[in-house]
C-alpha cells in the first residue's frame, strides 16, 4: 500500500514537471511545512488579493440597487439597497484597514472577514425576499440572489492556498448551501437542489486545484529567488528575512540564537591563479561541505563574494563552536591546484551572550569577530570574548610536538577551552 502511495505522490508530481520537486509536495498539502520566506510572501500576497476582492465588491455591491430600483417594489428596494450600503462600507473598511504584515495569522483574519461579509448579506438578503411573494421579472432577479455562494467559491481560486486550508475556507459554504435541505427536508424540490449542490461542488473542486496551481507556481519562483544559484546556499535577502523573524522568536521565547559568519581564506589568490571559474567550484564546494553538516533547523546564506553566514536557532555559543568545530574538522575540499585545504575563518555571536539589540547588530558582531580571525591568521574561530579555536591542522601539529607547540597557548586555545570561555 505504501508503494503505490508513493507513486501516485510522484505521478501527480509529474503533472507539473519544471515547477515542484517530488519532496515539496507535501507543502501542496498544509502550511505547517512551509519555510518563513515563502510563508512571509504567501501571506503578503492573500492579504493584497484581499483588499483587491473587497475593493470590487465596495464599488459593485452598491451598484447593483440601479438594477434592482427597476424591479423590486419600493419597500423590498429600500431594505435591499440599505443592506448593500452597510455591506459596502464593510469592504471599505476592509480594504482600508488589512495590510500585508508578512503574518500568515492576519491573512487568515483578511480571507475569513472577506468571506463573512459576503455571506451575511447572503443569509440577511434571502430572509428580506422570502417575506415578499415575488412574480415575474422580480421573482427571477431574486432568485439571482441564490448565487452569491457560487461567486465566492469562484473568488477563492484567486488564493495561493494549501488544500487544507481551501477545505477549511469551502467547507462552510458548503453547510451553508446544505442547511436548507436539511431543514426542509420533507417540502424539499429535490432536483433543482441537488444539482445546484453538485455544481457548487465542481466550482469548489476547480477553485481548490486553481489555488493550489497558484501555490505551486509560487513555490517556485520564491525557490529560485530564495537560493543562490551558484551555491545552493540561500540568498543574501532571504537570509535577512530569516534573521529577522529568528531574532524576533528568539526574543519572544527567551532561546538561543548563535550567528556564524564564514570568509572563505585566500579567495583573491584562488581567482587570480586558477581563474574565476576555479573560484566559482571553490565556492560551491565549501556551500555544500558545510550544508551536509548542518541540521535542518540551520541555515546558510551566501552574504557576498567568498562570505557566508550560518543561522542557528535555539544554539548557544557552545554549541555553535562545537558545530563548527566539526565542520572544519570535515574539511571542505582541496584548493585548485590541490596543494592545500580549502579553509574558512570564523566569527561567531549569539543573542543573549552578545546583548544584539537587533539581528543586524548581531551579524556585525561576528562580522568583526571573522576579521579578527583573519588577522589572527587565518583557518580559526573566534567567539565571545576573544576565544580562538584553533585550526584543527594545527591543532594536530600541536599535540604531536609539531612547529605549533612553541605557540602561546594564550593565542590558541583548543576546543574545550574556547567552549569554556564562551559560557
Amino acid at each position: 500500500m505504501g508503494r503505490i502511495a508513493h507513486r501516485v505522490w510522484i505521478h501527480l508530481a509529474g503533472l507539473m514537471p519544471g515547477e515542484i520537486q517530488s519532496s515539496e509536495m507535501i507543502w501542496l498539502l498544509s502550511p505547517r511545512c512551509h519555510f518563513s520566506p515563502l510563508t512571509r510572501r504567501r501571506a503578503s500576497m492573500i492579504v493584497n488579493r484581499v483588499r483587491l476582492f473587497a475593493f470590487l465588491f465596495a464599488v459593485l455591491t452598491p451598484l447593483w440597487s440601479l438594477v434592482d430600483y427597476f424591479v423590486f417594489p419600493f419597500p423590498l428596494w429600500f431594505a435591499l439597497a440599505a443592506l448593500r450600503l452597510v455591506t459596502s462600507g464593510a469592504f471599505a473598511a476592509l480594504v482600508l484597514y488589512a495590510s500585508p504584515s508578512g503574518s500568515l495569522a492576519a491573512a487568515y483574519r483578511a480571507m475569513i472577514l472577506l468571506f463573512i461579509i459576503p455571506t451575511a448579506f447572503f443569509v440577511v438578503s434571502h430572509e428580506t425576499l422570502a417575506a415578499y411573494e415575488l412574480t415575474g421579472l422580480s421573482a427571477a432577479m431574486g432568485a439571482g440572489y441564490a448565487f452569491l455562494p457560487f461567486v465566492l467559491l469562484a473568488g477563492l481560486s484567486i488564493f495561493p492556498l494549501t488544500l487544507a486550508e481551501s477545505l477549511v475556507m469551502v467547507s462552510p459554504m458548503l453547510v451553508m448551501q446544505a442547511m436548507p435541505g436539511l431543514l426542509h427536508w420533507n417540502t424539499l424540490d429535490w432536483a433543482p437542489f441537488v444539482g445546484a449542490f453538485w455544481l457548487l461542488l465542481i466550482i469548489s473542486a476547480v477553485a481548490i486545484l486553481a489555488g493550489l496551481s497558484q501555490l505551486t507556481f509560487m513555490m517556485a519562483m520564491v525557490r529560485q529567488a530564495i537560493r543562490d544559484p551558484l551555491t545552493g546556499a540561500y540568498s543574501r535577502r532571504c537570509g535577512e528575512e530569516v534573521m529577522e523573524v529568528q531574532f524576533a522568536q528568539a526574543g519572544r521565547t527567551r532561546s538561543s540564537l548563535a550567528v556564524a559568519f564564514l570568509d572563505l581564506d585566500d579567495f583573491k589568490s584562488i581567482n587570480d591563479r586558477h581563474g574565476h571559474e576555479a573560484g566559482d567550484q571553490a565556492l560551491a564546494g565549501v556551500a555544500v561541505a558545510v550544508m551536509a553538516e548542518l541540521r535542518r533547523s540551520d541555515i546558510l546564506c551566501r552574504w557576498g563574494g567568498e562570505e557566508f553566514i550560518i543561522v542557528m536557532p535555539n544554539t548557544d555559543l557552545a554549541l555553535a563552536t562545537r558545530a563548527l568545530h566539526r565542520i572544519r574538522s570535515q574539511g571542505l575540499g582541496l584548493r585548485p591546484d590541490g596543494n592545500g585545504p580549502l579553509t574558512v575563518s570564523i566569527g561567531i555571536a549569539e543573542k543573549w551572550a552578545d546583548d544584539a539589540s537587533d539581528w543586524n547588530a548581531l551579524v556585525d558582531i561576528a562580522d568583526r569577530r571573522m576579521y579578527r580571525a583573519k588577522a589572527g591568521g587565518r583557518n580559526r574561530t573566534i567567539g565571545h570574548g576573544g576565544a580562538r579555536e584553533e585550526s584543527p591542522q594545527g591543532e594536530a601539529r600541536r599535540r604531536t610536538g609539531g612547529p605549533s607547540a612553541a605557540r602561546s597557548p594564550r593565542m590558541e586555545m583548543d576546543v574545550a577551552d574556547c567552549v569554556g570561555s564562551s559560557q
